[in-house]
């Protein structure tokens, strides 16, 4: 099976590109520096020319609001086109787990965009949305400093690491499509500000960490569950704990 992974020079797409090949399957790691730019089209005909699946793992250099939203809509439009050229089978594409729930967050509203455009491409599709990573939760607390000190929410978080996520998105490529959404999350559900702290603390991070019910998480107030999944909805849970991450 032929699968282009978009984006798979990165984080999450390297590590898919190679549980995919260990499988023996053919994967193309495709990105702006082999010659594959979804954002302006460059490369993708020829990219996906006898794929079967696309696995779209891609990111905005760029986390503004409009570069974002710019961004994740240029590329699913070319890809859904593309794609359609191509007679891919299955599209799978990366999400986050609360796009839904959170307007007020550019970089969620852009997400949510994407999924209603990988809806509308009439390729069939799976979306996986998963909880942050936990390679992110430092960097999470360093954007949040407000006066000196570091400002987080209560609000609970189940972060997921990324070798979950790879291990998820490989799964999700071989199975068939659900035209719908998976979730994906790690296998605990932490206070944000509890994981943050430790992941700062093992960062070297000195400035006071601060709860504030009220402080933002990029842009946005969370309430209690906006970033873990829904009570009883249906989710996959990955096999690393963060201590064990952590000790990594």
């Amino acid at each position: 099976m032929k699968i282009v992974v978009i984006g798979g020079t990165g984080l999450i797409g390297s590590k898919t590109v190679k549980l995919l090949q260990q499988r023996g399957h053919d994967v193309l790691a495709a990105a702006p520096s082999s010659g594959v730019n979804a954002v302006t089209g460059e490369g993708l005909a020829v990219a996906l020319a006898g794929a079967d699946v696309v696995l779209d793992v891609a990111n905005s250099p760029s986390f503004a609001p409009a570069d974002v939203m710019d961004f994740f809509q240029k590329s699913s439009r070319n890809l859904g086109h593309a794609e359609r050229e191509a007679g891919v089978r299955h599209h799978v594409a990366l999400s986050i787990v609360g796009t839904d729930r959170l307007p007020e967050n550019g970089y969620f509203r852009a997400k949510l965009a994407q999924e209603e455009l990988v809806k509308q491409s009439g390729v069939p599709y799976t979306i996986l949305r998963a909880t942050q990573f936990m390679e992110f939760l430092a960097p999470i607390g360093q954007s949040s400093v407000v006066d000196g000190s570091i400002r987080l929410s209560p609000a609970l978080i189940q972060p997921v690491a990324a070798d979950d996520v790879a291990a998820a998105l490989a799964d999700v490529a071989l199975a068939a499509p659900l035209n719908g959404i998976a979730q994906l999350a790690g296998p605990q559900q932490f206070p944000l500000e509890q994981i943050v702290r430790r992941a700062l603390d093992a960062a070297g991070e000195t400035r006071p960490v601060v709860v504030d019910p009220h402080a933002h998480y990029y842009g946005a107030e969370l309430e209690h569950g906006s970033l873990v999944p829904a009570p009883g909805s249906e989710v996959r849970l990955g096999a690393i704990a963060y201590d064990a991450w952590l000790r990594r």
